[in-house]
């Protein structure tokens, strides 16, 4: 048994077999050179790395040493003959054991090549490969070599069982013409197996490489949201920085003016305190000469008089100038200005949308601007066009869609029936409403609540809420289409999966006094 435990401790924990040219981890474990970089290979599409045997895991990929005498040992091992546990020994061979060339079945006894040879030479008998175990060979009824195969009951029997036995009236065959037949159907099984793990291993190759592309995905995402918002970010310092500095010149200017006022009341205190001073003092003056000859009070202009409430006038005009309707409209161009840039960062692949009024039914009016489309009871008299839409109150946007990734907005009316999706253009203009049909995929307000449409299935909604803003989002060779709630959160209502191919519009259908309004 001292082998089958050497075996154990020279096999690979991979494939299981002897090591061929052995490497070690630097936990100490051992394996096949071809195995375990196999194995990193695959690990590397996940990223992290790990010892298959102890699951210790290594921050880069490990770099493997080779083990000179693990290698040695294993070589020798193979070219070493295992008669122990691994070959057959020969019965007669007692001091020195030899493996086994053959075993007799009627002797139930295994045979060197020297024992072999005079075996022969005495009796005639059936000699099988070597086994430990001849009597499983034989039947266990009438102890005679197994030489048929019974096809009914799918057992391998002897010549009594079929001549006498319980399998006398069944169909049997040799045991060769049974193994040929067993052979082709394993054969037969093996390539269908073969094919089904082609197929799996095709399948995980394809996971594999849909689980990089969304990585890759997510991390583009990541650093372009990133960018956005430093971006936004850098914008609005600038316009604080903008609104900021026109504050502080406002304030530097009120404040010299109202410094110069300041000063301008303080000299004039001055100088009517130095008059007081002067009268107090004439006033306990008791020569009349002195008092009635000071030429100072005597002018006319000695006591001049001075209206407080102009010097304070001039101050509130003053503060006036710092005027917040100013600032607000300031504030109000800031946020417009960096709004319009962040649109033209998250619009970039959506050109602005218009609607096609040639498309439009004659229930649909169809605003200036063609950004508002709503019901009207009367038909409108408008020019014959092929993409007109006869039958149902229906509008198409003139942008198309064959490729990339887009995303628009829309506003609909809160309680009139509404539908909002994208449509081939190639989609019926009479009897075909969108979302009903293989061309068009919409989401639909009607007055029993909310549901997504594609090919006339529904798809209910529950929203917390009455949807009066939608996000649409279209990701062309994902074929993904999303609609989303705007609200106070962006809740995500429905995705549509499909192989998309031909360009897509952004289609439209109100009905009794129903509208939307495309906002970007």
């Amino acid at each position: 048994m001292a082998s089958t435990g050497l075996q154990d401790e020279l096999s690979c924990p991979i494939c299981l077999n002897i090591y061929t040219e052995p490497v070690s981890l630097k936990c100490g474990h051992n394996f096949c050179q071809a195995c375990i970089e196999e194995v990193l290979d695959v690990q590397k599409v996940c990223g992290t790395y790990s010892c298959p045997e102890c699951r210790e895991e290594h921050p880069g990929r490990p770099v493997l040493e080779k083990n000179r005498k693990l290698s040695n040992i294993a070589k020798m091992f193979l070219v070493t003959p295992q008669l122990e546990g691994f070959g057959v020994t020969c019965t007669f061979c007692v001091h020195a054991p030899f493996l086994a060339a053959k075993t007799c079945l009627q002797c139930e006894t295994s045979l060197c090549e020297i024992h072999l040879n005079i075996h022969n030479s005495a009796v005639d008998h059936v000699l099988t490969e070597p086994t430990n175990s001849p009597v499983a060979r034989k039947c266990q009824t009438h102890n005679k070599i197994l030489e048929y195969h019974c096809c009914q009951d799918s057992s391998c029997i002897c010549v009594s069982c079929f001549a006498v036995g319980c399998h006398r009236t069944h169909k049997v065959e040799a045991l060769d013409e049974a193994m040929k037949k067993k052979k082709e159907k394993l054969g037969k099984d093996l390539d269908k197996l073969t094919s089904q793990v082609r197929d799996i291993e095709k399948q995980l190759e394809n996971l594999l490489d849909l689980q990089v592309k969304k990585h890759k995905k997510v991390s583009d995402t990541k650093k372009m949201i990133t960018s956005v918002f430093k971006e936004a970010r850098k914008q609005l310092e600038e316009k604080e920085t903008w609104i900021l500095d026109s504050i502080c010149k406002v304030e530097q200017k009120i404040e010299s003016q109202t410094s110069d006022l300041i000063r301008e009341l303080e000299m004039q205190k001055e100088s009517m305190l130095r008059k007081m001073h002067q009268v107090e003092k004439l006033c306990t003056m008791t020569d009349p000469l002195l008092v009635l000859q000071d030429k100072e009070t005597n002018s006319n202009e000695f006591v001049r008089s001075v209206d407080p409430g102009i010097v304070t006038k001039r101050a509130e005009s003053s503060n006036k100038k710092f005027n917040e309707g100013l600032i607000m409209a300031r504030l109000h161009v800031a946020f417009s200005d960096f709004v319009s840039k962040m649109k033209k960062v998250f619009y970039k692949n959506t050109a602005d949308l218009l609607l096609d009024s040639d498309t439009a039914c004659h229930n649909v009016v169809v605003s200036g601007d063609e950004k508002f489309a709503s019901w009207v009871d009367a038909l409108l008299k408008r020019s014959a066009s092929p993409n007109r839409f006869i039958t149902f109150c229906q509008v198409l946007a003139k942008n198309s869609f064959g490729e990339g990734q887009h995303y628009w907005e829309v506003e609909a009316s809160e309680s009139s029936f509404w539908m909002v999706g994208l449509a081939y253009c190639s989609i019926p203009r009479k009897g075909a409403r969108i979302g009903c049909n293989k061309q068009s995929w919409c989401l639909n307000r009607a007055e029993n609540g909310y549901c997504a449409i594609h090919n006339s299935k529904e798809f209910t909604i529950h929203p917390k809420s009455p949807i009066q803003r939608l996000g649409i989002y279209l990701d062309y060779e994902a074929g993904c289409l999303s609609f989303y709630q705007l609200c106070d959160s962006v809740i995500r209502l429905y995705t549509f999966h499909a192989t998309f191919t031909e360009p897509l519009h952004p289609a439209f259908l109100v009905w009794k006094n129903g509208w939307i309004r495309i906002t970007n």
